[in-house]
């Protein structure tokens, strides 16, 4: 319409002598200016939906998986990496953290070890293949602030995520022991680094306080103080199976020893 408007203007003064050429050729192409009015009228629709907020909610919901991250959802990824750095010594394996079921069912379907789980929160909403698991003594639901219900050395490794996260200078003090006890040859952490997520509603009503992130040296610092080494070997082997399949873990990933 502007184009349109312009053109009769110089029509009429006659300053612009290949004015018929242009008013012919749009009268002959109607559907251009109309085509640009409807593709503006939609892009302006987009605009002003982004800006209420309609193409906000992918946004959200990826800073709520965010937010709600978890390293319990790093450990199915880390099991090809470990397999290559352990080799062998990981025969039967104890995963101690939430969402235990899914991470036991997934080392059993490895079908080269034995697993067993302690879940340390409630599961109640728990599927038919976690029930299963939970009847057959499989997995477990314990406080973890407890000792564990197994005898010295049942495992080979233990495999924690997540849960010493929530707990207390005080309360890990006797877990990590405890952790110790049950495993013959190590235990192998995974938890967040600061700043990392924040805490689910479920796990503050369990353990009653959020989340705190340590730093690796904090870590480092603790298992001194509870004369826990760290595997230097399983360290190089675990760095060197990681490069060779490609894996950035989104986890702080400690490899620490048994008691003997």
């Amino acid at each position: 319409m502007t184009r349109r408007q312009a053109g009769s203007t110089r029509r009429g003064g006659g300053g612009f002598p290949l004015s018929g050429v242009f008013n012919s050729k749009f009268s002959s192409y109607p559907l251009l200016p109309i085509s640009l009015v409807l593709l503006g009228a939609f892009l302006l629709v987009i605009f002003a939906f982004h800006g209420s907020g309609l193409f906000r909610g992918r946004k959200d919901v990826v800073s709520r998986l965010e937010g709600d991250f978890s390293c319990t959802f790093e450990v199915p990824s880390a099991i090809p990496v470990l397999k290559d750095a352990y080799g062998g010594n990981l025969k039967s394996v104890l995963h101690v953290g939430p969402e235990s079921c899914s991470v036991v069912s997934k080392l059993l379907r490895e079908g080269e070890m034995e697993a067993w789980g302690v879940e340390p929160y409630d599961i109640e909403d728990a599927d038919r293949n976690c029930k299963a698991l939970v009847q057959k003594g499989i997995v477990r639901v314990a406080d973890i602030k407890f000792p564990l219900p197994y005898r010295p050395k049942s495992f080979s490794h233990v495999i924690v995520s997540d849960t010493l996260d929530y707990l207390s200078p005080k309360y890990l003090n006797k877990t990590l022991p405890e952790l110790a006890r049950v495993s013959a040859s190590g235990i192998i952490i995974f938890t967040g680094y600061p700043g990392q997520r924040k805490a689910k509603i479920a796990q503050l009503s369990k353990f009653g306080r959020p989340a705190k992130m340590r730093s690796q040296s904090w870590w480092k610092q603790f298992f001194t103080e509870t004369s826990l080494e760290e595997n230097e070997a399983a360290v190089k082997k675990f760095d060197q199976a990681a490069s060779k399949l490609s894996y950035e873990p989104a986890c702080q990933i400690f490899h620490l020893s048994s008691y003997h």
